[in-house]
């Protein structure tokens, strides 16, 4: 298939039926045609979705092998030399195996180095918690100098990579890993730290990333169906936020529920606490997302949602339950 210019009406098609790591690497592929400073780093991985990018720029694509803490290093050193390495794994590997590196080598110099881990939440879920990504966009956060980014469809994927290769600031974005449903209109305006509004609505908000761009969207019009229309909110990136905007669009409500398939410590939930307690607000908070332990058994992805109440129907429960107890 040909690949189509990042931005256009035909690449925006392509993506209502691909997943988000094809429109990661399709996006680079064209950003590499234009700037010779673009390398590509895999850990053993990438296998049917890097043979283009490894054919037309051999001598910019490097496979490290299984070694992530030297790849960091080596992205470090690439970028020390003024180029802009991007470095590719899933989610655990690339970030907890070589946090040290990243925040030494990368985070500590400032340097101009993305980090794309695949398979955010459960979504290696038959593999077990070596292969979960529970707690990364909460390390992530942690790392002065890093930018954050938990795209929902491929063209939030898209439209944040785009923006952060203008930027010269470390960043890690976390794709999820099945094939991913095109929620958004392609003429949407998706910016760094920005809050998007899906749909308005007055019962009170759902904010969202990740998969959860998807359930959410279904929980959003099933309990429209019910009577109950609730402001629907994506935000894709953790990091920067314009909190000011944030609250903006949140602080009219009494209850705002956050949906992520990270840790219930240290992603959106939390960060939508701090923005709201920061500014007096006085509303309740309810957090959807995976607890703070384990998973003790191994299953699909589905599976361990339903196990911690996480699909749409049992949200759906929840959500009534919660606007509906005095």
């Amino acid at each position: 298939m040909a690949l189509q210019k990042p931005g256009s009406e035909a690449f925006g098609k392509s993506l209502k039926r691909t997943f988000m790591r094809t429109a990661f690497i399709n996006t680079l592929i064209k950003l590499a045609e234009k700037d010779k400073r673009i390398y590509l780093l895999t850990g053993d991985l990438g296998f049917s979705v890097f043979e283009t990018f490894a054919k037309k720029f051999p001598e910019r694509f490097i496979n490290c092998g299984v070694a992530e803490q030297n790849m960091m290093g080596v992205a470090a050193g690439l970028a020390l030399e003024g180029k802009k390495p991007y470095v590719y794994s899933i989610v655990p590997f690339v970030t907890m195996r070589c946090l040290e590196q990243i925040r030494n080598d990368v985070a500590y110099q400032n340097l101009d180095v993305k980090i794309v881990g695949v398979g955010g939440g459960v979504s290696y879920g038959e593999l077990g918690a070596t292969h979960h990504a529970m707690e990364d966009a909460g390390i992530m956060r942690l790392l002065p100098n890093f930018q954050v980014f938990c795209p929902g469809d491929p063209l939030e994927a898209e439209k944040l990579m785009l923006a952060s290769y203008k930027s010269p600031s470390p960043s890690f974005m976390r794709l999820n890993r099945g094939g991913d449903k095109m929620i958004h209109k392609r003429g949407d305006k998706i910016e760094i730290g920005k809050p998007f509004i899906m749909e308005k609505g007055k019962t009170g908000a759902i904010v969202v990333n990740g998969i959860f761009l998807r359930i959410g969207k279904e929980v959003s019009d099933n309990l429209k169906s019910l009577g109950h229309e609730f402001k629907f909110i994506s935000l894709p990136t953790l990091k920067p936020v314009d909190r000011n905007s944030l609250y903006k669009e949140l602080k009219d409500y009494k209850v705002i529920f956050s949906m992520e398939e990270h840790n219930v410590l240290g992603g959106l939930g939390t960060l939508i606490s701090e923005t709201m307690a920061e500014r007096g607000w006085s509303g309740r908070i309810k957090k959807i997302a995976l607890p703070d332990e384990f998973f003790s058994k191994t299953g699909k992805a589905e599976y361990i949602r339903r196990k911690y109440r996480m699909t749409s129907e049992q949200i759906i429960k929840t959500i009534l339950k919660t606007i509906t107890k005095k």
